[in-house]
């Protein structure tokens, strides 16, 4: 398997998961983690899974992780496995605001328009967006949230 973690982060609890991810996939040798905006369309070549995170920000993917995206081919991704993941608050605390919970409502998370991208460049998605909880906008983590990552990933494999 050749498998490869995009992500975007602006404050490194996302790199942090994709880097859990990555190292419970396998050897670096065959995983590559890589930031969204430093991937080079070369490196997709002989990928057999591609999982892609990102914060959600304004109830979304940060760009460079959308801008990746967009750049797969049609059915770039055909015959790949795929999953995405994002970090996001807990829902005790985003109901606790009740604009913001009135916004995810209608917006959602950036998890699930990133695996509906995925499957429409002809990407298999193995299992469903995850996600991962920060304490604030800046994190750090939920204890826990590095393992339920790994977690995460042991079921993608499982699933392949």
């Amino acid at each position: 398997m050749k498998a490869m973690v995009v992500y975007d982060s602006m404050y490194g609890n996302t790199k942090q998961i994709a880097e859990a991810i990555g190292l419970a996939l396998g050897s670096p040798e065959d995983v590559g983690i890589v930031r969204a905006s430093e991937v080079r369309p070369e490196q997709l070549a002989g990928v057999t899974l591609l999982i892609v995170g990102s914060p959600t920000q304004k109830f979304r993917p940060l760009g460079a992780v959308t801008s990746f995206l967009k750049s797969i081919p049609g059915n770039g991704l055909q015959g790949v496995k795929v999953a995405a993941f994002d970090t996001r608050f807990p829902p005790a605390a985003i109901d606790k605001v009740r604009i913001l919970a009135f916004f995810v409502k209608i917006f959602g998370y950036a998890a699930e328009p990133m695996a509906k991208r995925l499957q429409g460049k002809g990407g298999d998605l193995v299992v469903p967006p995850a996600w991962f909880y920060v304490a604030d906008i800046e994190g750090p983590l939920l204890e826990g949230e590095l393992e339920r990552a790994a977690a995460w990933a042991e079921q993608i494999v499982a699933a392949l």
